[in-house]
């Protein structure tokens, strides 16, 4: 029996995962947690934490401690921490499996505290301080009494501070003025920690974007995630910062049929050839990922040639005109790839489609199937 084709894939090149971590490792000379929450950014969570790892990643980063957990359950022992949590989160389980939590309020903090207490494991504790995002970290009224708290915490040995850290807004805009300004509020931030005790946490800021571009936020270690996956958090070419593009997204023609010049395409009728020509049925759609605003906007690979998109995509599938060149059912179409062979990247998509490679990546997959390749960080 001939082997079966999958119908569509994402390809997940694993060694280039584990080089582009070494390029980031070696640019920055220090400490690297790489980032692997959201399925490891869509490439596989424990594929991807493997393959970092390989590459001299000193640890992980993810959002939630389900990620955490998964990565332990999997065997995974290298330092992992996760900074997203709830009220009522599972601190004993994240402290039982050796994860570091990170909180930005007193009341997360006496959770974690009372997790320590109830399994007998101190816990491995970062603060998150709110440095101009708005969004995570304690702000600067808060800031002092949670440090405060934390250095109390930490001499009646319920918690070790191991870091303390923030988060840039615009780091992918390396001469925007906050950057400058979210430096100067954490380094305050730092020295309020210190003197309340908190003397042995390292520090981090730096993003992606911040580790290939920005060495003054890199402090004591960096924390990069659409980097080791091989896509510019510039929004350029990865290949500028010595990163090759880990994921490849392709699928098989279902159908190739003539036509006559002025059909309607797909729902809506939003194309209509001008000449006889060929249409192709390429059999993924929006519920896979591929996202429905690169209806006659987004670039694919068929036959040798780059082809837009003709009519909307639907839910399943999405059709092509490739005029008079020869396509069979069972072709190959790459949606997108490192562009070695002429195939559009991720950036090209997220520039079609007004978006940012960080959502195409981690959206893509519905019914595709997953395969791997190289062998850093293989069992």
């Amino acid at each position: 029996m001939s082997e079966r084709v999958p119908r569509a894939e994402v390809v997940v090149d694993l060694d280039a995962i584990a080089a582009n971590t070494a390029v980031l490792r070696g640019r920055v000379g220090r400490p690297l947690m790489a980032v692997v929450k959201a399925d490891g950014y869509g490439h596989g969570l424990v594929p991807a934490a493997r393959a970092t790892l390989a590459g001299g990643a000193d640890s992980l980063g993810v959002a939630v401690l389900e990620e955490a957990l998964a990565l332990r359950a999997a065997g995974i022992t290298a330092p992992v921490l996760a900074w997203l949590h709830t009220p009522g989160s599972d601190y004993a389980a994240a402290l039982a499996a050796d994860v570091e939590v990170s909180v930005n309020s007193e009341r997360a903090l006496a959770e974690v505290v009372g997790a320590a207490r109830a399994t007998g494991r101190p816990a491995r504790l970062h603060l998150c301080a709110d440095t101009g995002l708005s969004r995570e970290g304690a702000g600067a009224a808060d800031w002092p009494g949670l440090v405060a708290a934390a250095a109390r915490a930490q001499d009646d040995g319920d918690l070790t501070a191991v870091g303390l850290w923030s988060h840039l807004a615009y780091a992918d805009a390396p001469t925007h003025p906050t950057i400058g300004a979210q430096v100067r509020v954490f380094e305050e931030a730092v020295a309020i920690a210190r003197r309340a005790g908190l003397t042995d946490a390292r520090l981090h800021l730096a993003n992606s974007a911040a580790t290939v571009a920005l060495p003054g936020t890199w402090f004591d270690m960096v924390r990069p995630g659409i980097a080791v996956y091989g896509l510019d958090p510039l929004g350029g070419d990865a290949a500028a910062h010595g990163l090759r593009p880990a994921m490849t997204v392709r699928a098989r023609a279902a159908l190739t049929k003539r036509v006559p010049a002025g059909v309607g395409v797909s729902y809506g009728h939003t194309y209509s050839p001008d000449r006889e020509t060929t249409l192709v049925l390429v059999p993924v759609g929006y519920a896979d990922g591929v996202p429905r605003a690169g209806g006659n906007r987004a670039p694919v690979l068929a036959a040798g040639a780059r082809r837009t998109i003709a009519g909307r995509v639907c839910m399943d599938q999405f059709v092509l005109d490739v005029g008079d060149d020869e396509v069979r059912p069972g072709d190959e179409v790459v949606l997108w790839g490192p562009g070695d062979s002429g195939e559009p990247t991720a950036q090209d998509w997220a520039d079609a489609v007004d978006t940012i490679h960080y959502e195409l990546v981690t959206r893509v997959g519905g019914r595709f199937t997953r395969r791997y390749t190289g062998t850093a960080g293989a069992v």
